[in-house]
C-alpha cells in the first residue's frame, strides 16, 4: 500500500507528486493499492512526478500546508565562512549537487557573480531562486537535460513551493535516475556539496551516526562524491564546522566505535572547514593528517598533533 501527498487532477487527470518524487513514483509503480492525499497547496511539478487518477484507488481531499524549511535562519559566522571557502572551489560553467542544511544554502548566497551554472541534485533549497531568475544557473553547459533544473525532492519555504509549481525549467525526477553514478558523471565540472559529522585524520567521512546511535540516512553523498570524482573536471567535497555547537572536534583521531564510514578515505577529495581546504586525493595518511590538522579548529590543535606522533611517529 502506498500513501501519497499529490496536487489536484488537471485537465487531463493527472495528478503530480509535487516536490517529492524521489522514492515516492516507485511506490506508486509497485503497490497493490494507492492512497492519495491530494492537497491543493502542493505545487504541480515537471518531470517524474505525473500520476493519473486511474492509478489511484483512493482519494482524499485535505487542504494543508506543506512543511517548511528555512535554513537562512542557521545561518553563523562559521557557516558564513565555510560558504565563502566552498564558493571558491566553484568554477564557471560548474554543475551543482548540494545537499542538506545551511551550508549549501550560504555557498549559493555567494556564487551571484558566477556564469552558467547548472543543477543536478537530489534536493535544492531556496537558495536557487535568485541564481535561476539572475541567469547565473541556466544550465547551459550541461550534458544532460539542458535548460533543465534536475532535483529528486524540494524542501524550503512557501516561495520556493510557489517558485516550482508548473515551472517548466525544474525537472523533479526518479531518485534511481537522479542519484545514478553513471548519470551525475555525464555533465562536466560536477561540485557535490555534501557535509559530516566527523571525520578522522585518514580521510574517514561519517556521516549518518553518532557512534552506535543512527543520527540520520546516508542520502545520496556516496553516489555524487563518487559522480563528482569521475565527473571532467569535477569537485568533491565535504563541508562541515570544525567543532560541534559543545566545543568537541569534528576532526578526530578515530571514528566514534561504531560510527558508520559513509565516504571512505579512497573516495574523499575535497575537505572545507572554517579555517580552509585540503584537496585529500593522492595523499599518503601521515600527509593526510597533517593537512586535516591544518583546518580543525585551533583549540584541538594539540590533542590532533598528539593523536599524529602517536600514530605515525612513535611506531
Amino acid at each position: 500500500m502506498a500513501l501519497i501527498q499529490v496536487s489536484p487532477p488537471d485537465l487531463h487527470g493527472y495528478c503530480s507528486l509535487g516536490t517529492s518524487v524521489d522514492i515516492a513514483r516507485s511506490a506508486v509503480e509497485m503497490a497493490k493499492h494507492v492512497i492519495a492525499q491530494v492537497n491543493p497547496l502542493m505545487p504541480r511539478t515537471h518531470g517524474d512526478g505525473f500520476v493519473h487518477v486511474s492509478k489511484i484507488n483512493s482519494m482524499v481531499w485535505y487542504n494543508t500546508a506543506l512543511p517548511e524549511v528555512d535554513y537562512h535562519s542557521q545561518l553563523t559566522e562559521v557557516i558564513e565562512k565555510i560558504g565563502f571557502n566552498v564558493a571558491s572551489l566553484v568554477e564557471d560553467g560548474a554543475t551543482l549537487q548540494m545537499g542538506i542544511g545551511g551550508i549549501p544554502d550560504q555557498v549559493l548566497k555567494n556564487l551571484t557573480t558566477h556564469k552558467d551554472l547548472g543543477i543536478h541534485t537530489e534536493m535544492f533549497a531556496d537558495g536557487v531562486i535568485p541564481l535561476i531568475e539572475s541567469g547565473v544557473i541556466n544550465n547551459t553547459k550541461k550534458k544532460l537535460n539542458v535548460g533543465k533544473s534536475v532535483t529528486s525532492f524540494i524542501t524550503g519555504t512557501r516561495k520556493l513551493y510557489n517558485f516550482v509549481d508548473d515551472n517548466p525549467s525544474i525537472r523533479v525526477m526518479d531518485i534511481g535516475y537522479v542519484n545514478d553514478t553513471s548519470i551525475i558523471r555525464q555533465n562536466p565540472k560536477v561540485t557535490a556539496i555534501n557535509s559530516a559529522i566527523e571525520i578522522d585524520l585518514t580521510g574517514q567521512v561519517c556521516s549518518d551516526s553518532i557512534g552506535t546511535f543512527q543520527y540520520s540516512g546516508i542520502g545520496g553523498q556516496m553516489d555524487f562524491i563518487h559522480g563528482a570524482s569521475l565527473s571532467d573536471g569535477g569537485k568533491p567535497i565535504i563541508a562541515m564546522p570544525s567543532q560541534t555547537n559543545k566545543g568537541i572536534s569534528r576532526i578526530v583521531p578515530f571514528l566514534k566505535e561504531g560510527a558508520g564510514v559513509v565516504t571512505t578515505r579512497g573516495h574523499v577529495h575535497w575537505v572545507v572547514t572554517e579555517y580552509g581546504m585540503v584537496n585529500l586525493f593522492g595523499m599518503n595518511l601521515k600527509q593526510r593528517a597533517k593537512a586535516l590538522i591544518g583546518i580543525a579548529h585551533p583549540d584541538h590543535s594539540e590533542m590532533l598533533e598528539m593523536a599524529y606522533r602517536d600514530r605515525f611517529l612513535l611506531k
